[in-house]
């Protein structure tokens, strides 16, 4: 939809009905991303990418760097940046990820200290032939504050535990008001693409009017800023008053127009959403968008009662969150499609049973079964010249209308709506007349189907909404003029949605896909569905380990440059160094040396997928042996003794079967206890499943320290330990995660139970192919 036409019919109405002479085009049409401005916390150059030279610099640079714009351009960054910062090395490898991720920048590891001595943090992005550089007053020179790490893993565990959208939503919104100080954030989702959205998490100060469950109208959020949001993580005001500064030149000479600050982190934003903000009491503000499959799902929005500007950490961190919050959503949906669809399928298997070898016979005889597949109201079949109607009637002009839409579709595609009577109406206001035969539907999931058309369809349902402010007059005059007005709860009201039934969710979706391929080719498309789920997931899970493997080594180089001069100042300067100092410059190539334990682990824990399995029988005795040769001597040295009994033939990836028995045994070895004789035990037993079903469990037993029951679930997780790093001989606490991969991967699963006598059994399956 072009942006012009973005406002439906009903809504221009509404606006030129109200009056004022403020049309609400001016905020679609505005160019968000070329307002020639930034916020004034920071300064921004854009230098050439291959000479250096600064092109575009803000008209704030003299404050925070000592030189106006004018003496920069035209001059090498390295003159007030203290050295050639495009040659430098960290910089370059976060740059180098940039052009894999499209839009993304890149922050500095470490503060960048220029020719005058000061230190900022630096944020980097490409655009076009510039290299655009983003330079923020270091607020904290330990570059992270203390604890926030421990803070962020901690938050990111408990939303990863949500079991509900709405839990969700109510985490993040907690970790990130404890995270940021704001007074007033919120979990916003949109109700689709271009449409209005909803509070549905709040966490906010006392003295607030709470938000939760107000929709706010479309109109708050236009086309273009829907777009940045998609394209960007995050998006700060430091301070709606301030003035910001221009660019130097305003005009790119190449282009004739600004700078793109599309990336940029100090992009100021349109003067329509300043009011806005001023209008509802809101000093500063932070957006953090949530996806769903690349698409907007909705936003966490914070609102400050002071000007606040975040450090490049704390907005990571808040990005951080945005990511995760939209992985764990993208999980819940796809279980609730899961479930939903598990109960569609019955009804699909009960239709397979019944139908004749008559498929235009079938079809209308079966209506009920197929109205079955999709949560509706009622059923249309229109097939072999015949149309039947299950459910309320339907007028015949709606169906006339509907086989027009049907005839457009390609085969197989599914089209759904939840307003059909705004589709179908006749009047470019978005009414009808109100002169046919039957009621309408107002909501359809259509299928073509040949000449016809296979439909479920829903009656109105008028939902009742708290609209912060009246959906129907998206622009009042205000007291700053002509502008948006406050949207609070005292403008709250009362409003019916009429014409609109329950929206289709992706479950109904997926169940008319099933009744499409049903009807073309039953069992044979049923099988394509399941074989292309699969080829989707496979690719997933692809995908995952192959950014798993890419960022691993893509990391690993700039570790090795921070501990490598970590090494060298040590080396060089050690005389002239106080022991506060030496003993810093130790810990960071200390944690530059763990960084790098843990890719490596996570290098491993990714190639676990990424190598196919080369599946034999082969004698668990003698994968035994071969694991002992790499950890026996771990195993003496802690005198841990090892027992066997009989070991039967199992089928398993050699290589594979070795390093889940080389990670046990060196976890018995690692958790021995420290009294009396210590043994490990690899065993084979025949037991119940928790379907009943008797297996073969290969168990290795220990009588170690023990894994308390309430952490057995959790230790299982990537590089989770219940020891801190230095105890236990380190270790990144990936083996655990490693061996449910590779167990996993063959089919199988693994648990762990504590014997009565104490210590631990991990027990797994092997399933034969």
């Amino acid at each position: 939809m072009a942006d012009d036409d973005w406002l439906s019919p009903r809504a221009r109405a509404a606006e030129s009905a109200a009056g004022g002479g403020f049309d609400l085009t001016e905020c679609v049409r505005e160019p968000i991303h070329l307002l020639g401005r930034v916020q004034s916390f920071g300064v921004l150059l854009a230098v050439g990418l291959h000479d250096g030279i600064v092109r575009v610099a803000s008209d704030n640079v003299h404050d925070r760097l000592g030189l106006t714009a004018g003496q920069l351009l035209g001059r090498p960054a390295h003159d007030v940046l203290g050295h050639d910062v495009l040659g430098h090395d960290v910089l370059e490898a976060a740059l180098r990820e940039t052009v894999r991720s499209g839009e993304n920048s890149a922050l500095l590891p470490e503060p960048l200290r220029t020719a005058s001595g000061a230190l900022f943090d630096v944020t980097a992005h490409r655009r076009d032939a510039l290299l655009v550089l983003e330079l923020e007053p270091c607020q904290d020179l330990s570059r992270a504050r203390p604890g926030l790490h421990r803070r962020v893993q901690q938050a990111l565990l408990r939303i990863q535990r949500c079991t509900t959208v709405a839990d969700c939503c109510a985490a993040a919104v907690r970790e990130v008001r404890l995270l940021t100080g704001y007074q007033r954030v919120v979990a916003y989702r949109f109700e689709d693409e271009d449409g209005p959205g909803e509070v549905v998490a709040e966490d906010a100060a006392a003295h607030l009017e709470p938000w939760l469950g107000l929709w706010f109208p479309a109109s708050d959020i236009p086309p273009q800023a829907r777009r940045l949001y998609q394209r960007n993580w995050i998006r700060v005001i430091g301070d709606v008053d301030d003035p910001g500064a221009g660019l130097d030149p305003p005009l790119r000479p190449s282009t004739g127009r600004p700078l793109d600050l599309s990336s940029a982190a100090l992009r100021t934003v349109s003067s329509f959403h300043l009011e806005y903000l001023r209008n509802i009491g809101v000093r500063s503000s932070m957006s953090v968008s949530v996806l769903r499959d690349d698409t907007l799902w909705g936003l966490i929005a914070c609102h400050g009662e002071e000007p606040v500007w975040l450090s490049p950490d704390v907005r990571s961190a808040c990005e951080l969150f945005g990511s995760a919050l939209s992985v764990q959503l993208a999980t819940i949906d796809d279980r609730e499609q899961a479930t939903a669809l598990e109960h569609r399928r019955a009804a699909l298997e009960r239709l397979l049973a019944d139908l004749s070898d008559s498929p235009a016979a079938s079809l209308h005889d079966h209506a009920d079964a197929l109205g079955a597949l999709v949560d509706a109201d009622g059923t249309i079949v229109v097939h072999d010249g015949a149309t039947t109607v299950r459910g309320p009637a339907v007028a015949g002009s709606v169906v006339e209308r509907l086989r027009s839409l049907a005839a457009g579709l390609r085969p197989g595609e599914v089209w759904a709506t939840d307003r059909l009577p705004e589709i179908l109406a006749p009047h470019a206001d978005g009414t009808t007349d109100g002169t046919t035969d039957a009621p309408e539907p107002a909501g359809v999931l259509l299928l073509p189907l040949g000449d016809g058309l296979l439909a479920w369809y829903r009656t109105e349902r008028p939902t009742a909404r708290c609209w912060a402010s009246d959906p129907a007059l998206p622009v009042r005059l205000g007291p700053h003029g002509e502008r948006l007005t406050p949207r609070g709860s005292s403008a709250v009201f009362r409003a019916t949605v009429r014409g609109r039934s329950l929206p289709w969710t992706a479950a109904d979706r997926a169940g008319a896909g099933e009744a499409t391929r049903a009807v073309a080719d039953l069992l044979a498309r049923h099988s394509a569905w399941t074989a292309d789920f699969n080829r989707r997931l496979q690719r997933s899970n692809a995908d995952l380990d192959a950014f798993a493997h890419a960022a691993a080594h893509e990391l690993k180089e700039p570790l090795r440059g921070i501990s490598n001069a970590a090494i060298f100042i040590v080396e060089d300067a050690a005389a002239s160094l106080d022991e506060v100092s030496l003993r810093r410059l130790d810990t960071v190539r200390r944690l530059a040396a763990r960084m790098d334990s843990l890719l490596d682990s996570l290098l491993r824990y990714s190639q676990v997928s990424a190598v196919g399995l080369d599946r034999v029988r082969i004698p668990l005795a003698t994968a035994l042996d071969a694991a002992l040769d790499i950890a026996g001597e771990r195993l003496a040295e802690h005198g841990v003794s090892v027992m066997r009994g009989v070991l039967p033939v199992v089928s398993a990836d050699p290589d594979r079967l070795q390093d889940v028995l080389v990670n046990l045994l060196v976890n018995a070895a690692k958790y021995a206890r420290e009294d009396g004789p210590r043994f490990v035990c690899v065993d084979v037993e025949r037991r119940d499943d928790e379907h009943g079903t008797a297996q073969d469990v290969v168990v290795v037993r220990d009588n170690g320290i023990g894994i308390p029951p309430e952490h057995q679930d959790e230790v299982f997780g990537l590089f989770r330990r219940l020891h801190r790093p230095t105890e236990k001989g380190g270790g990144s606490g990936a083996g655990l995660a490693i061996v449910r991969r590779i167990v996993e991967r063959h089919g199988g699963s693994v648990w762990l139970r504590t014997p009565p006598a104490g210590g631990t059994e991990v027990c797994f399956t092997l399933p034969d192919d």
